[in-house]
């Protein structure tokens, strides 16, 4: 297909980028460790981390990990928030030749068995308050090795009392016991006294196991390699080359980073790009705390601000965060789920800045396509393909259907997967006959090659830009001992954009909305839980007795009507 959209490019951006000129993700840290040494990479609770301490902590770390005994390409398991010792872990992964599996901190025990035993990790770095879910599931799991970081590990004397109020005064750290596990800081001063082996990389090695769910419900592996990665990044940072030469002049990039890093949104548009612009990212690890945060981004100039719709409008409805100077602001870039107008409309009120609205997966690394980040009204559409990148809007057969038809989008590119980890039925099922990757969303893509998402091919559910997939929620209620069957859909939500409804036909006629919801609680993280309930007598099924999510939908669609 001829690359209609080329014509949109802002001059400076090219047609394609060279992925080849870095070997693997490794080069391209190293490379940014050794040229921005002096300056700050990582900020978070006002403690700051330079590009210098960043390579010398993941090298003992990398060193540590070596000392273990794991092979080449073990998987390492990563399950914190946002704070300064997940880019030293991760980076420390990568170096010592394994592969990170990132990890939801706030996953529940089965959700964490699975994602362990699936993804064959043998090593696991925690958060403390995360390591009694940890704890549960260890000997069902491959897990060998297990590192316990705390809150105040890289904060220096703050530190202390860091972790005092995070452990005494709030509680946040249910007790756990987790023999032969080894402390974060201790790893780092055993790892610093030991001889690091420098895996000799390549582009075809795996970087990282990015989970997500499948519409068979089973969380899978998308395979990133080191060379998927890579090629993101500079996609990435060609995209947003125009915007930044704009005046006013910056003389370091400022990222906030409020997604979280496990998430590959923030791990490539966060992390990874502001390491390869020498740039610097203000770590938030809490930001459902908008007063907090608020408070953290009065002390910064800021200039790169990704974000799903709900944060961009959480914010906004702070009262003080109008008092926030973005006279510095360039790119505010909106991904994850779609961005809404009167979000859109405001956000440029008030900051000046216009949200780019992009679109991505994790199984692409995950930027497809974006505005242009100079683009200075909101349109509504997903944007054109980035840098070596091929969209293709497709009918059912696999045929392209002409502009202006709605398809399923299909992408190839550089960024795209090698398929899901240990899954080829399910890798053959998303990639076309020619290499495209199937994403099961439905677009139109217009005469100058801006797509706008129409609808959800699949039955997943987008809560605040996490992916929700019915059938894990489903088969939690069915094993309640008081659900006859049950169905799950989305329904709009003002805040999280889209919300998981329930409809439940019961075994037990006492059998309450509440039981349900508590009995979800136990076993699935907040975001998947079911904020409605509705109880039927049956429910619609085809006349092989498969339920019918889609009528449920347009009935609800009906009603609202």
């Amino acid at each position: 297909m001829e690359r209609i959209w080329l014509k949109q490019y802002p001059p400076g951006v090219p047609a394609d980028i060279e992925p080849t000129q870095y070997a693997s993700l490794v080069d391209l840290l190293e490379e940014s460790f050794a040229k921005f040494a002096d300056r700050k990479a990582f900020i978070c609770m006002d403690k700051a981390i330079t590009y210098r301490d960043l390579d010398q902590m993941s090298l003992a770390l990398a060193a540590y990990l070596q000392g273990r005994g794991l092979q080449r390409g073990a998987r390492v398991a990563v399950m914190m928030p946002n704070v300064l010792q997940y880019p030293v872990a991760t980076a420390a992964v990568l170096r010592a030749g394994f592969a990170v599996v990132n990890v939801n901190p706030l996953y529940t025990p089965r959700e964490l068995e699975h994602q362990l035993k699936d993804s064959g990790a043998e090593a696991i770095i925690v958060l403390e308050n995360f390591a009694h879910t940890v704890e549960q599931v260890i000997a069902k799991t491959p897990v060998k090795h297990v590192i316990v970081a705390s809150m105040g590990d890289l904060l220096g004397f703050k530190g202390v009392i860091v972790n005092l109020v995070v452990r005494r005064v709030k509680k946040m750290v249910p007790a756990f016991a987790l023999p032969g596990a080894v402390s974060f800081n201790d790893a780092l001063a055993a790892g610093r006294g030991q001889t690091f082996n420098k895996p000799k990389l390549s582009p075809g090695d795996v970087a990282f196991l990015q989970y997500t769910g499948g519409t068979t419900g089973v969380s899978k592996g998308a395979t990133l390699l080191h060379r998927n990665i890579v090629a993101n990044v500079l996609q990435n940072d060609a995209w947003l080359q125009p915007a930044l030469a704009q005046p006013p002049h910056v003389e370091q990039l400022m990222i906030v980073c409020a997604l979280p890093l496990y998430h590959i949104f923030a791990l490539t548009a966060c992390y990874l790009l502001a390491v390869r612009a020498g740039g610097c990212n203000l770590l938030i690890p809490n930001p459902r705390d908008i007063a907090g945060f608020i408070k953290e981004l009065a002390k910064y100039q800021v200039n790169s601000f990704p974000a799903v719709n709900t944060l961009y409008n959480g914010l906004m409805h702070h009262p003080d965060f109008k008092k926030l100077d973005f006279s510095k602001l360039k790119i505010s870039n909106g991904g994850g789920m779609a961005v809404q107008r009167p979000v859109a409309e405001q956000w440029k009120a008030i900051t000046g800045c216009s949200i780019a609205e992009g679109y991505g997966l994790s199984e692409t690394s995950p930027t497809l396509t974006c505005n242009t980040a100079t683009n200075a009204e909101f349109n509504g559409t997903i944007g054109i393909p980035v840098p070596s990148t091929y969209i293709s809007i497709r009918d059912d057969e696999g045929n392209e259907v002409p502009l202006g038809q709605p398809g399923e989008i299909c992408a190839k590119g550089p960024q795209v997967m090698a398929g899901y980890w240990n899954r080829p039925e399910e890798t053959a099922k998303v990639m076309t006959a020619d290499g495209y990757f199937r994403t099961g969303d439905i677009g139109i893509m217009d005469e100058k090659g801006y797509t706008k998402i129409v609808d959800r091919k699949k039955d997943m559910i987008l809560v605040s830009g996490f992916n929700v997939y019915p059938n894990e929620i489903e088969e939690v209620i069915a094993s309640h001992p008081g659900v006859l069957e049950c169905a799950v859909i989305g329904i709009p939500d003002a805040k999280s954009g889209e919300a998981v409804k329930a409809f439940v036909v019961k075994k037990d006629p006492n059998l309450t909305a509440e039981d349900v919801i508590k009995f979800c609680h136990e076993q699935l993280t907040g975001y998947k839980v079911p904020k409605h309930i509705e109880f039927r007598t049956d429910l619609p099924k085809t006349n092989v007795g498969k339920i019918l999510r889609r009528e449920l939908r347009d009935q609800k669609k009906a009603q609202a009507a």
